[in-house]
């Protein structure tokens, strides 16, 4: 529950909900009446506060811009047939953010703290969920560093906040994804693991160049070698392999997806193999060249599970099975979906009612 949290509330003057239009959500870009922020100053969280969505005033010294210490995450919130309203895991965000903040010399935020000011904001914005299918109340909980200070050292201030907004689908039709062979998203002793904002700032000229190919995503590779799927731009990548479900290891060059933790979770339910290992490059073009490759897709938060239509290695185009014939995805999605928007038992304890 919030009611242990001390947080000054302003509430808007005039909501903007009636003049939003729903059925036009293009992702990331509608925000919802209210946000959160926090300062960390003196080696303590203080100044809780929810406020109208708005600028905010700044130093253009912060070290934030200059040398990076910024990340965040992703979460998203669901509108029940009978009114009420879940968060989906964000207990395994709080874990992760920490781990972010660990990577980039930051503060850590309370877990507790972190789960609290999410559900306050909103409790406070609920209006703003979507009821459609495939909608929900995207959650930005983000953390940057504050000081006005050009030099090369961990800040000694920093801003805790978080946006939200309500989405629609982040993809609209299967994915053409390209193996990337050249650029490198992550290597070993790097931040990969962490949602660091400069690891989306390096992936955006590749990405660009794969889109302008006609692919909507890459698949990253090893730093090493370029021999090893490590995962999708927009999401943890995941495959059937001989009834086997098969991901990367999630270390220091892999985002412990939360969507990822969820799907293995429920192929162990459901009792098909799990494998997180190496997966090498060769062994998915042969298994999409000898059907043993039966399924794949990204898993994630804002992307949920989105199927992979065709794989592209080397000049060359592998094309899969028609994702509306796959059993485990489909299976996957529409369990996740009945949990979410609260249609079926929530064995697991993954809704945070509020």
């Amino acid at each position: 529950m919030t009611d242990t949290l001390d947080i000054k509330i302003t509430k808007i003057a005039a909501s903007r909900l009636a003049e939003t239009d729903f059925s036009n959500l293009p992702f990331g870009k509608v925000f919802a009446d209210h946000m959160f922020m926090a300062d960390y100053a003196d080696g303590e969280w203080k100044n809780f506060e929810i406020l109208p969505y708005g600028p905010i005033s700044l130093s253009p010294a912060i070290s934030a811009l200059h040398y990076g210490q910024s990340f965040f995450e992703g979460i998203k919130a669901y509108k029940h047939a009978d009114g009420k309203v879940s968060i989906f895991r964000p207990d395994k965000n709080a874990i992760r953010f920490n781990k972010s903040a660990d990577r980039l010399c930051m503060p850590q935020l309370p877990e507790e703290l972190f789960v609290q000011t999410i559900a306050a904001l909103v409790d406070i914005d609920r209006e703003w969920i979507p009821g459609k299918a495939n909608h929900a109340l995207y959650i930005r909980p983000f953390m940057f560093a504050t000081d006005p200070y050009l030099g090369v050292t961990p800040s000694a201030t920093y801003k805790y906040m978080v946006l939200i907004g309500p989405v629609g689908p982040y993809f609209s039709k299967p994915l053409r994804v390209k193996v990337e062979t050249h650029y490198t998203r992550a290597a070993e002793g790097g931040m990969g693991y962490a949602k660091a904002a400069g690891n989306y700032g390096a992936s955006m000229l590749p990405a660009r160049k794969a889109a302008e190919e006609g692919f909507d995503q890459l698949i990253w590779t090893d730093a090493k070698e370029h021999k090893y799927i490590e995962e999708m731009g927009a999401a943890n990548a995941m495959f059937l392999l001989d009834g086997v479900l098969v991901t990367a290891e999630a270390k220091d060059t892999i985002l412990d997806g939360v969507t990822r933790d969820t799907v293995i979770a429920l192929a162990k339910d459901w009792g098909i193999p799990v494998e997180e290992r190496k997966v090498s490059v060769a062994e998915l073009v042969e298994g999409a060249k000898n059907g043993k490759l039966t399924d794949a897709f990204g898993a994630g938060t804002a992307a949920t599970i989105a199927s992979v239509a065709s794989i592209s290695y080397d000049s060359e185009e592998y094309f899969l099975s028609d994702p509306a014939t796959r059993e485990f995805s489909k299976k996957v999605l529409t369990t996740l979906d009945d949990i979410k928007y609260g249609r079926s038992e929530d064995t697991h304890g993954w809704n945070y009612m509020v």
